[in-house]
């Protein structure tokens, strides 16, 4: 079984940052999954992917975050990050992580809230 705990969020105001943090547990390192990914979903809005890692270390982005956020992973503290730079108050969502096996199975965390706002 594996276990995702995301953490980092918050309330920042325009053009802050913040870093979020997906750390694995139980079953397995995040370099035997698939991809590694975070979405987020905003109330009354569908859940969106905004960021996803492949095994091979590719990387893709959803449209609007790119140039400012960043999806980078740490082996060693089977770890997933999510840098987000210059953020915007349409960026305020729940942000959640996602583990995708070889089985194309979803593991998920709990999400971490971000709000954006002055």
């Amino acid at each position: 079984q594996v276990q995702l705990v995301e953490s980092g969020g918050g309330l920042v105001q325009p053009g802050g940052s913040l870093r979020l943090s997906c750390v694995a547990s139980g079953s397995g390192s995040i370099s035997s999954f698939y991809i590694m990914a975070w979405y987020r979903q905003a109330p009354g809005k569908q859940r969106e992917l905004v960021a996803h890692i492949a095994r091979s270390g590719t990387t893709t982005y959803l449209d609007s975050v790119k140039g400012r956020f960043a999806i980078s992973s740490d082996n060693g503290k089977n770890t997933v990050y999510l840098q987000m730079n210059s953020l915007k108050p349409e960026d305020t969502a729940t942000y959640y992580c996602n583990a995708r096996d070889w089985n194309y199975y979803d593991y998920w965390g709990q999400g971490t809230q971000v709000t954006v706002s002055s």
